[in-house]
């Protein structure tokens, strides 16, 4: 799976291509731009970090499974997806990053989990099976082609899979460029209940947004 390819245009929305955004707003580093036709707000790929600066990004974070409060973070994520499984259900975590913890929750609970990071777990094998269900917990903020990689991921799930998403959820009240959870440079993609409406119509699922930022996709049967 590419997830560094050749950038797209500045007025290109990485979510559903189109072309009309128009500028959101401006920080002293970096412009923001909204999709007319999926509301994502995403940053110009020109000011996207290079690799190596995000990796050392991504090196500085110290999350933990013998970390109670990251457990309890994690949960948010983790039981809205945890009441749609049977028994038997088998995942991918997504993006776990250096310090993967979310899927010994599910094995935990009896759901053994795959784990994939292009960084820190690059097992390109977990990404050739086929899952119930795939998490992906504070990932899609840092995607540059989110389109490319939902839809791969979502071509894994069983019929009846589900493919959970956490991430912050931009506040229709804050102009982007005042809102902290951009201040980190590997953030290009803003998502608000609208780009994931737009998803879900686009891979024809089911959407439910199960808690104030986690949005889960339910693959139907037929």
């Amino acid at each position: 799976m590419n997830f560094h390819r050749e950038a797209p245009g500045a007025t290109e929305c990485p979510l559903c291509r189109n072309r009309g955004t128009v500028l959101a707003g401006k920080d002293n580093r970096r412009s923001f731009f909204k999709c007319t036709e999926c509301a994502l707000v995403f940053v110009s790929p020109r000011q996207y970090l290079s690799r190596e600066d995000e990796r050392a990004n991504y090196r500085h974070h110290q999350n933990s499974p013998h970390d109670n409060g990251y457990r309890t973070f994690l949960k948010q994520l983790f039981e809205p997806v945890h009441a749609q499984l049977s028994g038997g259900s088998n995942g991918l975590d997504f993006g776990c990053g250096p310090g993967p913890t979310l899927h010994l929750l599910f094995e935990e609970a009896g759901h053994p989990m795959s784990i994939y990071d292009p960084v820190f777990f690059p097992d390109e094998a977990a990404l050739c099976r086929r899952y119930h269900f795939i998490t992906l917990s504070e990932v899609v903020e840092h995607l540059h082609h989110p389109a490319d990689v939902l839809h791969r991921l979502w071509a894994l799930l069983h019929p009846g899979g589900v493919l959970g998403i956490m991430t912050r959820f931009l506040p229709a009240e804050i102009p982007v460029e005042t809102w902290f959870y951009k201040n980190d440079e590997t953030h290009v993609c803003f998502f608000s209940t609208q780009p994931f409406e737009y998803l879900a119509n686009q891979l024809n699922a089911e959407l439910q947004i199960s808690a104030a930022n986690v949005a889960l996709f339910i693959k139907k049967t037929s």
